[in-house]
């Protein structure tokens, strides 16, 4: 059931109806962006000062414990409407978009932000969301609401990785039928995909990978970032296996700090900056070393696909 257009116009009606959300996303129109280009892949940089809630946001446990959650149903402005989707889950406008078009998609529950079980429902999802990419960040690589569970999602037009992937070399690690897990090792961010006809099929790859992947102490789930979109075939998931929260650049003071929590939305080739001086600064240097930090190294992935069964 593809609900794409339904959801396009939800957008507009929110916006229309929605002071601070089209005050946000008017602002979209004049963010700064500059293009990098990096060894089979584009990498774009965005100067969005609206977004700096969520990259500083705090999300250790005390300060999750004293706010309210703000993707809990009796927690959102009165404006803020809804689209069910599902047994579980709501669609929502993101009111600090990235994307021209930019959504929140929370289980109706106030539940952990983990994907275990959640896969099949993360494919499907983008399957009905034709043009989108779906998303999700792990509770400690960029979600800004580890404490509730949600994907996100944005116009696949907007990141680079999809077409980086399309012109690179995958290696075939497993296969449930037609569907098949691969690596992609040869961009500046390694990854592993797993291209599905269906969600079931897809799942049982997920958690072949997902079973093999180094769980950090101290972490419920490895850490991850997942990106999942239609394509002519069915779906396909761009798993991104992480070992870090943030670069250890991280934060507001001293010259050599940057204000840059880099999730989903970074890895798949779009960084965020709330800052002007990052935004400037910012080049394919200090993006490698960001990846170096927060990713697996080549050794370490290709550890993970031999563990594979």
């Amino acid at each position: 059931m593809v609900i794409t257009d339904k959801v396009n116009d939800f957008i507009s009606a929110q916006i229309a109806e929605w002071p601070q959300a089209a005050g946000n996303f008017a602002a979209l129109r004049d963010v700064k962006v500059k293009e990098i280009e990096m060894p089979g892949m584009t990498i774009k940089v965005q100067f969005n000062p609206a977004r700096m809630v969520s990259s500083a946001a705090k999300v250790d446990a005390a300060s999750l414990k004293a706010r309210k959650c703000f993707l809990c149903a009796e927690n959102r402005p009165e404006v803020q409407r809804g689209i069910e989707w599902g047994e579980k889950y709501t669609i929502l406008l993101n009111p600090f978009p990235i994307f021209p078009r930019h959504l929140t998609i929370p289980d109706r529950s106030h539940t952990d932000q983990l994907i275990s079980g959640r896969a099949a429902d993360m494919m499907r999802l983008a399957a009905d969301l034709e043009g989108y990419t779906v998303f999700y960040n792990g509770p400690r690589c960029g979600a800004s609401a580890p404490d509730h569970m949600h994907f996100q999602a944005g116009n696949s037009d907007f990141l680079t990785i999809a077409e980086a992937l399309e012109n690179t070399n995958l290696k075939t690690i497993a296969e449930e039928g037609d569907n098949c897990l691969s690596l992609a090792d040869e961009l500046p961010v390694r990854v592993f995909v797993i291209d599905a006809v269906n969600p079931e099929e897809g799942e049982k790859l997920f958690k072949r990978l997902y079973a093999a992947l180094p769980v950090p102490e101290g972490e419920q789930e490895p850490m991850m970032n997942i990106l999942c979109y239609a394509t002519a075939a069915g779906v396909r998931m761009v798993v991104i296996p992480r070992k870090r929260h943030r670069p250890s650049f991280y934060g507001t003071e001293g010259a050599d700090c940057m204000l840059i929590s880099p999730a989903s939305v970074d890895m798949g080739g779009v960084f965020i900056t709330p800052r002007p001086e990052d935004f400037e600064r910012l080049d394919a240097t200090i993006i490698n070393r960001i990846f170096d930090e927060l990713c697996l190294s080549q050794e370490e992935v290709e550890e993970i696909a031999k563990n594979i069964i």
